[in-house]
């Protein structure tokens, strides 16, 4: 069904927005109704508010016209749903131009963004400003919201890659136009509103995670001071039972804080997705066999994993030696880079091929991004095992919507434990296989207690059937997975009617949508199911 904003809701949105502020042109609007699976969703305009007082009055514009609005901050939510809505018929509200970086404070270590501003952006921006802090970044596009990305609970690699659990300080639109602020920030004169998450009384600040009770227009996000030493390490597994005893042996570090950052682990698919795309001439898809034999030729192993270690020489010394104490008979190799190492293997790349007739510059390549996002520098690098099945080059500048490519992601949460971690693994190594695809897993141990799990079924959209045959494989994965007590940490579009059968929870959820926007206007059905009444009402 194609959808068309009504005559006098496009001129008031223009009014509060500007002509250059709302977009009708269908190539445009198709553009954004494309993500990495198949979606049937239409999109009837594009709102490019310029600042938070524009977005106040475009929600004020959605609630006198009825209008739905789905906020999006850089769009590029790739295996979850990229810019499309969960719904059909929602005008876009692209964040993207609120992209101010408010406040810096060196000192203290924080920066105030709004929702445009990316990582490369703040990355670029404290390189300028000559400061000693890092952002933590993901393994996603550079391009992508910091705000976006923490509101939605993700993660990257340093030890400050819980992002939402260093965010503070929020500025809200509510539904309703209302804007408020959270903790102390909202206080007049208040001096700690960046500093100190809390406030007083009822928190807010989780309701505007992972819902659709406000759009967050700035946040404050802690950053890393830059520790005197940084040193990565990188070990390998050769035995497939090794996974359990690996994260058996890792889990005592992190809960006794040895280990700072987040710890991730990639099993043998997810790392071959990492050097090549698919060896075409093989059978669909690669078995386990095959995969034993590609290892050998190409030198992996079924298990690989990276970390780092940050503080002071003697604590990182320490550290490294209780790491190594740790996985001594659990890893086939345990290997260790800082910065002098990697400048040294660059510039002897050429010598130690003509004594040795082996090559480093493809190691050091695999190697230099993984590096890099351990110390908060963002790459566009892993965003190449998105065209694990595409029959074109990776681009230089990859966009996996513009280019077609399959791509769904579940992340299931699992305990900080070796059998809990084989249990999970082996659902999802079976079911893709059996569905026609390779399992590329990676387990991160986030935090001391819980590890994320992320399962990709890469495909390329331009074969027929392929969409569906992705997407039936995703529906059964989610229900052996939830079957056995794995349920996601974050969800894409196609799965946000997890909370129906939550009971008194899901109520709750409802009561709180219905008193904070009882027009129902703010993306509907994203992470807070439709009624039936709202179904009626956007069908």
């Amino acid at each position: 069904m194609a959808f068309a904003l009504p005559p006098d809701a496009l001129r008031d949105f223009r009014r509060a927005l500007g002509e250059d502020g709302v977009l009708t042109d269908r190539a445009e609007l198709g553009t954004a109704e494309c993500a990495t699976f198949q979606t049937f969703q239409k999109i009837p305009a594009i709102l490019r508010p310029a600042d938070r007082t524009a977005v106040s009055e475009a929600v004020r514009v959605a609630n006198r016209h009825g209008i739905a609005i789905y906020p999006v901050s850089s769009g590029k939510n790739w295996g979850y749903g990229s810019r499309v809505p969960v719904a059909d018929g929602c005008a876009l509200l692209d964040l993207s131009r609120l992209n101010n970086i408010i406040e810096f404070n060196e000192k203290l270590g924080y920066v105030t963004v709004e929702p445009g501003v990316t990582q490369q952006a703040l990355f670029d921006f404290l390189r300028a400003q000559k400061s000693n802090l890092w952002i933590d970044a993901t393994g996603s596009s550079p391009n992508c919201s910091l705000i976006g990305n923490a509101v939605e609970r993700g993660f990257g690699h340093t030890p400050y890659s819980d992002h939402f659990a260093n965010l503070c300080g929020l500025e809200v639109v509510l539904p309703s136009g209302e804007v408020i602020d959270t903790g102390f920030s909202g206080l007049p004169s208040a001096r700690t509103g960046p500093v100190y998450r809390w406030g007083v009384g009822p928190i807010l600040d989780g309701l505007f995670s992972q819902s659709n009770f406000g759009i967050v227009t700035r946040a404050t996000v802690w950053l890393m001071p830059a520790p005197e030493y940084f040193q990565a390490f990188f070990f390998q597994c050769a035995a497939d039972d090794a996974l359990p005893a690996l994260i058996d042996a890792l889990r005592p570090l992190r809960l006794d804080g040895t280990l700072r950052s987040a710890i991730h682990i990639g099993n043998d698919y997810k790392v071959l997705a990492g050097i090549q795309q698919f060896p075409w001439g093989e059978s669909l898809p690669l078995s386990p066999a095959r995969m034993q034999e590609l290892r050998g030729k190409l030198k992996f192993t079924r298990w690989s994993g990276s970390g780092a270690l940050y503080g002071t020489r003697r604590q990182v010394a320490e550290a490294r030696r209780l790491l190594r104490l740790a996985l001594a008979g659990k890893v086939d190799r345990l290997r260790f880079l800082d910065d002098r190492m990697i400048r040294i293997a660059s510039r002897f790349t050429r010598p130690y091929r003509m004594v040795t007739g082996l090559d480093l510059t493809r190691t050091l390549d695999l190697l230099k991004p993984v590096y890099g996002l351990l110390k908060g520098i963002p790459t566009n690098s892993t965003l190449g095992s998105a065209y694990w099945r595409k029959r074109m080059s990776v681009p230089a500048d990859p966009h996996p919507d513009r280019d077609g490519c399959g791509l769904l992601w579940c992340a299931p949460v699992a305990q900080t434990d070796g059998k809990e971690a084989r249990k999970l693994v082996d659902l999802a190594e079976t079911t893709l296989l059996a569905h026609g695809f390779e399992p590329m897993i990676s387990l991160t141990l986030l935090t001391e207690r819980s590890l994320a799990s992320v399962i990709s079924i890469s495909y390329d959209r331009a074969i027929p059937g392929e969409d569906e045959k992705a997407m039936a494989c995703y529906r059964d994965l989610e229900e052996h997975l939830t079957r056995e007590g794995f349920y996601s940490y974050r969800l894409g579009i196609a799965s946000m009617d997890f909370q129906a059968n939550r009971d008194s929870y899901s109520r709750l959820l409802q009561d709180i949508k219905d008193a904070l926007d009882p027009n129902g206007v703010l993306a509907p059905g994203r992470y807070v199911p439709l009624t039936h009444q709202q179904k009626g009402q956007l069908a």
